[in-house]
């Protein structure tokens, strides 16, 4: 099975791709739009993304590219997120000057880096692309934040590990596939949502009375603006529900109150 990610081999959806399909192979995209071009054109199979993080927050692009393709999530799993110090082999931690990470991951990264005044932290577009571009310049003075993963996959070694500041760490991913070929699961216990209600007073709140009412868990809400309409809104929510049918009747609960209602995908959640 070929799944598409975001980001370098190593990285941690290199991580949670494989956490999801074992047996799968990794093709990597640059970028998140690259991704999702992937998998609606038949190029992989399935694709792994994450959308949230529990210190950082959701990965809003994400949402978008959710609801603008016809895809739908089948499956989602937490990976505790582990940051790294990461350099070339022999290099010893006082060698270190610079530290190149994506931003995220420095930012979790605070207190080792405060600690260690003589690096310099500097931007990446990746975790996993700043060990590559670490190990394919053998600059011995550099060092990169990422997982174990990536400094296995590329040959260098871990200086420091476990430096993030919160080990409360976590990404939700989920395994993306075309919406014609996704298999719900007969377990499924959580549905993902998209709405946009009506430009009128009290209209969100009814929308979520309604969910309310059939016994729903309102678990997350995001709102994203509407392109093209200033000050509209889509609202993306996760909701726990007791049995199948009450997907069906969220959706229809919804419809009385909303321009557009879509099911972004029926799935069992993490750890049930």
């Amino acid at each position: 099975m070929k799944i598409a990610i975001q980001g370098a081999p190593g990285s941690f959806s290199h991580e949670a791709a494989l956490k999801l399909v074992p047996a799968g192979e990794i093709v990597p995209c640059s970028l998140s739009a690259e991704v999702f071009a992937a998998l609606s054109g038949g190029a992989v199979d399935v694709a792994v993304i994450p959308i949230e993080n529990s210190l950082a927050g959701s990965v809003l692009e994400h949402f978008d590219l959710l609801l603008s393709h016809d895809v739908r999530v089948e499956r989602e799993t937490l990976l505790r997120i582990k940051h790294n110090l990461i350099a070339l082999p022999g290099v010893a931690l006082g060698e270190i000057d610079r530290v190149f990470s994506h931003p995220v991951a420095l930012a979790q990264c605070r207190r080792f880096l405060a600690a260690h005044q003589a690096m310099t932290a500097l931007a990446a577009y990746d975790t996993a692309g700043s060990v590559k571009q670490l190990v394919e310049g053998r600059d011995k003075r550099a060092a990169a934040i990422a997982s174990e993963e990536a400094a296995r996959y590329y040959g260098a070694q871990i200086l420091a590990a476990d430096i993030e500041d919160n080990p409360e760490n976590f990404t939700r991913f989920f395994l993306v596939r075309r919406a014609a070929e996704a298999v719900t699961d007969a377990a499924a216990n959580k549905i993902s949502l998209a709405f946009s209600v009506e430009h009128r007073p009290g209209s969100l709140v009814a929308a979520l009375n309604e969910l309310a009412a059939i016994g729903t868990n309102l678990t997350k809400i995001e709102s994203r603006p509407v392109h093209g309409k200033p000050w509209e809104y889509i609202f993306y929510v996760d909701l726990l529900i007791e049995a199948g049918e009450t997907s069906a009747r969220a959706i229809e609960a919804l419809r009385p109150h909303c321009d557009l209602v879509k099911e972004l995908g029926r799935y069992r959640e993490a750890g049930s």
